[in-house]
């Protein structure tokens, strides 16, 4: 049985994953988030209300993980050092964080320009957290999602660091396919960075906007 801690667990691509792998895997959850009451009742998992930032919390949290994956906002580049040396102090090695596409100027074309136009205040930090996971001598995996949608569908490709990004939007749900079948093989997507969209929608933004 894989055990694993889900940071953020009150966000929408964190809630589907949560559903999708009680529904399909016998993985042990806990799920870590601010003001916990917003999870609801869950019969199968336990649930931690706490801050990323509280080094003690965590790391009660993070001991006997196999897995942390990581769908945070705000200053996440300081997040990211703490789980990093949290999961170093325990000895948890397979991370899966939520970061943003645009971070290594990766998106090519007028959607590219607006991209930054929209974001350009998050792409700091949210880049500085990558480098840092990136030399964490971790097993990562750092996830870029396009812009977010909540249809109701599984429909995405992956590029690679380094790959000019694909499309302008994806699902949430299909982020979080993309995530549980990471937990479902830990061994894929070693040390990887994926770009993640859904095919068929390069344009100069999305189309909902």
């Amino acid at each position: 049985m894989t055990k694993v801690l889900i940071l953020g667990a009150g966000g929408r691509i964190a809630k589907h994953a949560i559903n999708q792998l009680l529904e399909e895997t016998d993985a042990k959850l806990t799920l870590f988030l601010r003001n916990a009451s917003r999870i609801g009742k869950t019969d199968s998992s336990i649930v931690i209300d706490g801050d990323v930032m509280d080094h003690l919390k965590l790391k009660e949290a993070m001991s006997g993980q196999d897995i942390v994956y990581a769908n945070l906002a705000g200053e996440v580049d300081k997040m990211a050092k703490v789980i990093i040396e949290v999961m170093k102090d325990v000895g948890v090695k397979r991370l899966i964080f939520i970061t943003s596409l645009g971070i290594y100027d990766e998106v090519p074309g007028a959607f590219g320009e607006w991209n930054k136009s929209m974001i350009s205040q998050y792409l700091g930090p949210y880049g500085k957290a990558a480098e840092i996971i990136e030399n964490s001598g971790l097993d990562y995996t750092i996830i870029r999602p396009a812009w977010l949608t909540d249809y109701d569908e599984i429909d995405y490709e992956t590029t690679q660091k380094g790959e000019p990004f694909k499309g302008t939007e994806v699902s949430r749900k299909s982020v979080a396919e993309l995530i549980v079948k990471l937990i479902q093989h830990p061994e894929s997507a070693i040390n990887r960075s994926l770009g993640v969209n859904k095919p068929d929608t390069d344009a100069d933004k999305p189309a909902f906007y």
